[in-house]
């Protein structure tokens, strides 16, 4: 008895090794300031830790929604770079399916052709290509954008639907990108690292046969390290049917989305200010 128990126990362990959705970020803590990942405020019912993987590097880090079908929020260095924009293809997470040994993002076609699966086992707890082939007014919006990281490999992973989320299309082109590609260059002057946590709020609304949730609201937040000084800090929401964005202090951020969640939300270690 005292035998099949440890053998039992050697399975478990051998299974959790070959995974990257895991309990913890402990696999990809560095893009956490720290090391130490938001509280448990933001968590859903059934969530999924991700360490994104890609051609056997980490690229940055995701918490998703199973039941939802979207990101909580992805976590990453803001790293922008002079790689051209990759290829268009699109990303699922095989590990999201169930018990299998693939590591790293990879397409619904080669999922299908190559190891399979079928389309229903991947649609089970994830978005999927069908679900953002119809939408109205809205895009598949980034949490980590492919302009804030810098080789053409971080670029590449930022293209999986673990990233993403239905986003009004006026925001997503308009002041969202404006924030991304104009606001984040002019504060991040003078940082050595800036670490980034981009996330979205759970709506009540779904898309796609109530498959996908639409976010109520869009936030980012960086902690900046300064040479020689204390680290500076900022934030930023928008609601997901409006072209605004409000810039905020960290403070008035992590207020804001505890009302919104629910729950005291603490999205960085207490050296990032709050003022």
């Amino acid at each position: 008895m005292l035998g099949l128990l440890l053998l039992q126990v050697l399975a478990s362990c051998l299974w959790l090794g070959h995974s990257e959705v895991v309990n913890s970020f402990d696999s990809c803590p560095q893009f956490f300031y720290d090391g130490i990942p938001p509280n448990d405020a933001l968590n859903p019912n059934n969530p999924a830790r991700i360490c994104q993987r890609f051609n056997n590097s980490y690229h940055y880090a995701t918490l998703y929604d199973r039941d939802r079908r979207i990101p909580v929020y992805s976590a990453y260095k803001y790293e922008p770079g002079d790689a051209k924009r990759p290829h268009t293809w699109w990303f699922v997470e095989p590990q999201l399916i169930g018990k299998n040994n693939l590591r790293e993002m990879e397409r619904e076609s080669v999922l299908i052709g190559q190891h399979h699966f079928t389309l229903d086992e991947i649609k089970k707890s994830q978005a999927v290509l069908d679900d953002y082939k119809t939408l109205k007014d809205l895009d598949r919006g980034h949490l980590n954008p492919n302009s804030q990281q810098c080789s053409r490999e971080s670029k590449t992973a930022t293209f999986t639907l673990t990233n993403i989320v239905p986003q009004d299309s006026s925001l997503n082109n308009g002041q969202w990108n404006k924030y991304e590609c104009k606001t984040m260059p002019k504060k991040t002057q003078g940082c050595t690292t800036t670490y980034v946590i981009t996330g979205a709020v759970p709506g009540n609304t779904f898309v796609s046969d109530n498959r996908v949730n639409r976010p109520s609201h869009i936030w980012s937040a960086a902690c900046c390290m300064l040479d020689k000084k204390p680290p500076k800090a900022w934030g930023a929401i928008a609601e997901n049917d409006k072209n605004q964005v409000e810039e905020l202090s960290l403070g008035e951020l992590e207020e804001r989305l505890t009302k919104l969640y629910g729950g005291t939300v603490t999205l960085f270690n207490n050296a990032c200010p709050r003022e």
